[in-house]
């Protein structure tokens, strides 16, 4: 049986998750990405509590590509500087570190965040 191109990522995800943890110094930035949108939380997973989070549709005129992702790393390091958050810890949840995983990161190191 031919493994899906999601089961792949999944499996990925589990060994990224493995090695990687959130907590309240520094939280966990997950990124998940749809055929219709990009979401950023940022998670403490000591208290398993999402503190901040941010969603492609909450931009106004923003369109599902690059310039988009790019957008919410502005966002949610916007709302984590709000928060008195400027250290996070970066989840790619399984993706590759390319496109708009890498314009959400790059828009949040602009925004402030540190990784």
């Amino acid at each position: 049986m031919k493994n899906s191109r999601n089961n792949l990522r999944l499996h990925r995800k589990k060994r990224i998750k493995a090695k990687i943890k959130g907590d309240a110094k520094r939280p966990r930035l997950a990124v998940f990405k749809s055929l219709t949108g990009i979401s950023a939380q940022v998670i403490d997973d000591e208290k398993s509590t999402t503190i901040v989070s941010a969603y492609l549709k909450e931009i106004k005129q923003a369109k599902n590509d690059i310039e988009g992702a790019k957008n919410i790393g502005i966002l949610i390091a916007k709302k984590c500087l709000e928060k008195k958050i400027s250290e996070i810890v970066y989840d790619r949840s399984g993706y590759k570190y390319h496109g708009k995983i890498k314009a959400l990161a790059q828009g949040a190191r602009e925004g402030g965040l540190k990784f």
